[in-house]
């Protein structure tokens, strides 16, 4: 995720309420009053809270969002001027819709009770589609008499930047002008310092009674079990131009949008009713992220933060998902070849061959009051994209898209070898280029996340432990790649590149006394000797030697590491060690699956079943089932759920993919589509879970559908449809 550290340049106040954490730091100033909801269609999204309205209550990153920019700040339904009382809210399992129940508070005029309260129920149905906020709003009297009252909707649009809403403060901004057009529109005008224009269009129908800049009034008078409907739209006017449909006629293209991006989805069904609403949600929350672009599907990382492309992160959410729908990782790989750096810019961090952290299109990112337009300040998204285009390989056979990706794997290649290196000792390190950009660059990207024992922050050019590993399945990947392209020189090349790298590897990060893998080596090569979840990738990318792996893999599961809900980043007892950090203790799903694939492919599928109870069991506490980007690492206690963490991202793309790995890793799950093959590799049934079934795995061409069932201390494999010709085995060598 991008972090906390960079300075700004002209147009950002430089005051900062935390300024040890840096520019970028996410403010949480208090708690939330009302539980908040997220719906996202394309670069679109919008957060509400449990009475569906923006800013009303305190707390939470509330607005509608489009292309980085806040184009709603505030919406508020009032009844006689009084806010209602909330019945209930949910996200349907598809996240499609927000549905939210209301009623009336008890409302007094001169002392005496002129509207007793759940009177009048309000039904307000929200969804998002094509840059419009869509809101029906269904009012019935169950009074036993006739009753008028009054509904009114509050609105404004700021227009603030996404970093604005973060926290960042600005001394100059745009120009914004309101005006009512007609008896059902106000529009909201904003014209960047960018030179953009922005317009927020809010339309209501029926025509209020009274409709001024901030706000209309119905003065609605209904009988004794009548109902009424008004509906409300939002229109973003920016970047993209909205689609204007009716209530109905948007929502049924949002209702086949979503049937039509899951169809060819493989699914997974259990004995387990939560583990279904786990997997269910975690689909719904993938599909509801993944964005539509020029190049394909995309997984935007998470909101409301990170609701754009990420390279790091769309990268390991498609790596997750690769068993279940390769095609994520082909609209991955396309739109990052797409935007790799090709020449160099310090100011974005950007070099020839890089591949992108992050896009944005807000203002400010436009201004370059941040880095983040198009910015490069990623040491892993390199090696890790040559990994996805092996991995997608292995599993799909698709040579053509392959070969079509060659040129851009060579040159991430040869960034690996040439910038990627910076002092040639074999290893790939970073440091930024200016002080605007990150000063850490691995996906624990905090300031304070890379530290020596005593607690020191390391100074750079620092190299990470688990980008070395990335770096060795990358090369070893691409070999298998060009082998199958019939490259077997460049293939010789790269598998004795990566069998260096990996005793390089070993003698300069290996720490006998502590078990396990310096997290990383700081700029005088020194190693930051300190228990990390860090080496528990390194299992992930095959680089450590089998004795090292096993204890690694048992050193995780230890009580410094394993909480009982997940891994901890930092091991308790380290410096800096806090359970309540971003980075140094806390614990992240997607870290959790890729530490359990890692122990999977060591053999150590035991281990693996433990981490993915462990996030089972918290995924089990959280609100719709759903896994947020980290929680604390407090020790799980009986009859508790887990700590949240306060500002962090839910949905998020790689902890949605967390459950799917993790599922992969526990049932060995491998594909061979030269062969024609799907291989169950020593599975492992998770303990809360007696029977699985995977519908609509293998091929383009040939899907089926298998039941794995718990007998005793092992596994029966069913095979329940097969519509082409794949061989369908369990090895228990």
């Amino acid at each position: 995720m991008m972090s906390n550290d960079a300075t700004v340049t002209s147009n950002i106040e430089q005051k900062d309420p935390a300024p040890e954490q840096g520019q970028f730091y996410i403010t949480a100033t208090g708690p939330s009053s009302r539980p908040r909801h997220t719906l996202k269609h394309g670069d679109s999204f919008a957060v509400f809270d449990a009475h569906g309205d923006i800013g009303a209550s305190a707390g939470g990153p509330d607005g509608l969002f489009n292309h980085d920019t806040r184009f709603l700040s505030r919406l508020e339904l009032l009844i006689n001027g009084v806010q209602p009382l909330l019945l209930g809210s949910t996200v349907r399992d598809d996240n499609v819709l927000m549905s939210v129940d209301l009623t009336n508070a008890d409302i007094y005029r001169d002392g005496v009770i002129a509207l007793q309260r759940d009177t009048i129920h309000i039904v307000r149905t929200i969804y998002l589609w094509g840059g419009v906020a869509h809101q029906r709003i269904h009012v019935t009297n169950h009074g036993e008499a006739p009753l008028a009252f009054s509904i009114s909707l509050v609105f404004g649009a700021d227009f603030s930047d996404l970093f604005e809403v973060r926290g960042s403060r600005r001394i100059h901004r745009g120009v914004s002008t309101q005006a009512v057009e007609g008896d059902q529109k106000v529009r909201y005008r904003y014209t960047g310092l960018d030179d953009v224009k922005r317009d927020t269009l809010v339309c209501l129908d029926p025509a209020p009674a009274s409709l001024v800049e901030g706000a209309g009034k119905y003065s609605l008078k209904l009988d004794a079990n009548q109902s009424t409907t008004l509906f409300l739209a939002i229109e973003c006017h920016g970047l993209d131009a909205p689609i204007s449909e009716t209530f109905f006629k948007g929502f049924m293209a949002a209702n086949r949008h979503q049937k039509a991006v899951t169809r060819h989805v493989a699914t997974v069904d259990t004995s387990n009713d939560i583990l279904n609403e786990v997997m269910c949600r975690s689909t719904a929350d993938l599909f509801m992220l993944i964005t539509d672009t020029a190049q394909g599907p995309y997984p935007y990382a998470g909101t409301p933060w990170y609701s754009t492309t990420f390279g790091r992160d769309g990268i390991l959410t498609a790596i997750q998902m690769l068993w279940c729908d390769p095609g994520v990782a082909k609209g991955v790989l396309d739109r990052l070849a797409a935007f790799q750096a090709t020449t160099v810019d310090n100011a974005s961090d950007a070099e020839p061959g890089k591949i992108v952290h992050e896009m944005r299109g807000g203002e400010m990112a436009v201004l370059r009051e941040v880095p983040f337009g198009l910015y490069y300040g990623t040491v892993d998204a390199t090696p890790l994209f040559v990994v996805l285009a092996g991995l997608y390989l292995e599993r799909t056979g698709d040579l053509e898209t392959v070969r079509q990706l060659w040129p851009a794997i060579e040159k991430a290649l040869a960034w690996m070898d040439g910038p990627g290196d910076r002092d040639h000792d074999g290893f790939i390190e970073y440091g930024r280029a200016q002080d605007t950009g990150l000063q850490n660059q691995g996906w624990k990207d905090s300031f304070d996340a890379i530290f020596h024992a005593d607690g020191t922050l390391a100074e750079g050019p620092i190299a990470l432990c688990e980008v070395q590993g990335y770096a060795y399945l990358a090369k070893r990947l691409a070999a298998s790649s060009a082998r199958r392209l019939g490259m077997h020189d460049r293939s010789d090349v790269l598998d004795k590149a990566a069998t260096e790298l990996a005793e390089r590897f070993d003698a300069a990060f290996w720490c006998e006394d502590l078990g396990t893998y310096a997290i990383a080596l700081d700029g005088a090569k020194k190693p930051c000797r300190v228990r990390t979840s860090n080496a528990g990738q390194v299992l992930w990318s095959g680089i450590a030697r089998k004795d090292r792996a096993k204890r690694v893999a048992d050193d995780m599961l230890s009580t410094d590491f394993f909480s009982g809900w997940g891994i901890r980043t930092v091991a308790s007892g380290q410096a800096r060690y806090n359970p309540m950090s971003y980075h140094d203790g806390s614990i992240w799903p997607h870290d959790n699956s890729l530490i359990a694939a890692g122990m999977a492919r060591y053999g150590h599928t035991d281990l693996a079943e433990r981490v993915f109870e462990g996030l089972f069991a918290a995924a089990s506490y959280m609100d719709l089932r759903r896994l947020p980007e980290l929680f604390c690492g407090f020790r799980r206690r009986r009859g508790a759920g887990p700590t949240l963490y306060p500002v962090a991202c839910s949905p998020q793309a790689w902890a949605s993919g967390a459950p799917f790995l993790l599922l992969q890793a526990c049932l060995g799950l491998e594909f061979d589509p030269f062969d024609r093959a799907i291989r169950f590799r020593n599975p492992r049934m998770p303990s809360f879970a007696d029977e699985i079934t995977l519908r609509d795995i293998g091929f383009d061409d040939a899907k089926v559908d298998v039941t794995l069932r718990r007998i005793g201390e092992h596994v029966a494999l069913r095979i329940l449809r097969n519509t082409g010709a794949i061989q369908v085995s369990m090895d228990l060598s």
